[in-house]
């Protein structure tokens, strides 16, 4: 896996994302992130490897994601993530609940950008469209961020979630519904990621160990 642990300030920040369409010119020029590849288990397994051995203070998971009601082309700080795909409900157990997993349905992430909008978010194995969204109890949908987390808190290193809404307030029906939007999201997610390096150098973000 080629990627790079960055130094900002006192803190070494591994990001994380799926794929190298999402990872443009803005981007390039400000970090190496670890590609995770598409999907919870890949994310999960290849984060969970980049983690192994190496000293990680913070995990941050960005890229795109869907929403219905929120605005297209613009990026959201994650404030919960969820796992869409869990269902043991049949067997008594809370919808999204993994069974004996000292963990809720719902995770808050503990670390925050100052001025950055936030938005809870969905992870699960498939793209969401149309009516679909009515099962979603989260202002947005992606495909990795669950798996880094929890990846990123088997290795005690917290997480920050940074989303650039591509699609989702028209059904989609072919790839380009999700490409259109990334160059604009590239811009905006690099400004994202300078106003979170500044805050992790001033310390108005202290990323610490759970």
């Amino acid at each position: 896996m080629d990627f790079e642990i960055k130094k900002v300030g006192r803190h070494e920040v591994l990001y994380v994302m799926a794929t190298e369409a999402e990872y443009r010119a803005a981007l390039r020029t400000r970090f190496k992130p670890l590609i995770c590849q598409v999907g919870p288990v890949e994310a999960a397994m290849h984060t969970a490897m980049a983690l192994s051995g190496r000293k990680v203070d913070l995990v941050v998971s960005l890229g795109s994601a869907g929403s219905q009601t929120l605005e297209q082309a613009r990026v959201y700080q994650v404030s919960s993530v969820s796992y869409r795909d869990m269902d043991a409900s049949a067997f008594g157990f809370e919808k999204g609940v993994t069974p004996f997993l000292d963990l809720p349905a719902t995770v808050t992430l503990d670390h925050t950008i100052p001025a950055l909008p936030a938005a809870s978010l969905s992870t699960g194995a498939n793209v969401v469209s149309g009516e679909a969204y009515a099962d979603i109890g989260a202002d947005m949908v992606d495909m990795e961020t669950w798996a880094v987390m929890r990846a990123a808190h088997k290795a005690s290193v917290p997480l920050i979630g940074l989303r650039g809404i591509s699609d989702g307030a028209e059904p989609v029906s072919e790839y380009s519904d999700w490409t259109r939007y990334l160059e604009v999201i590239d811009q905006r997610l690099s400004e994202a990621v300078d106003a979170l390096e500044a805050a992790l150098v001033s310390d108005m973000l202290q990323p610490g160990r759970h």
